[in-house]
Formats: structure tokens, C-alpha cells, sequence
């Protein structure tokens, strides 16, 4: 059960990241609205990770 969730988010990032490549070289309206959402996905996935490592860098002091 666990192994096909994660197949379907892999084939969910494929195909959203196809959707990015296609909206690139003109692709349909709902292609680039599938990129839009992809990007945005991305960046607070990325935005979310740089602030779990600032809140662990801030955590620890150094001091033993």
C-alpha cells in the first residue's frame, strides 16, 4: 500500500514536471497552469527545508 502512494507522487512529479517542460516550448492553457502549481510546489518545498535547517542551526549552540 505504502509502495504505490509513493508511485503515485512520483508519477505525479514526472508529470508535473513534463507539464513545466511543455508549458516552456507553448503548451495548452492546463499544462501551464499544471507548471504553475509545480513551480510554486517546488519553492515551498524549498523554502520550507531552508527554514527547518535555519530553526536546527539555531538550536544548537556549540556549547558541550
Amino acid at each position: 500500500m505504502v509502495g504505490l502512494v509513493l508511485l503515485g507522487i512520483v508519477a505525479l512529479a514526472v508529470g508535473g514536471c513534463a507539464c513545466v517542460v511543455w508549458a516552456e516550448r507553448g503548451g495548452p492553457r492546463w499544462a501551464r497552469v499544471v507548471a504553475r502549481v509545480t513551480l510554486a510546489a517546488g519553492d515551498l518545498v524549498r523554502r520550507s527545508e531552508k527554514n527547518r535547517r535555519r530553526n536546527l542551526n539555531r538550536g544548537t549552540t556549540g556549547d558541550d
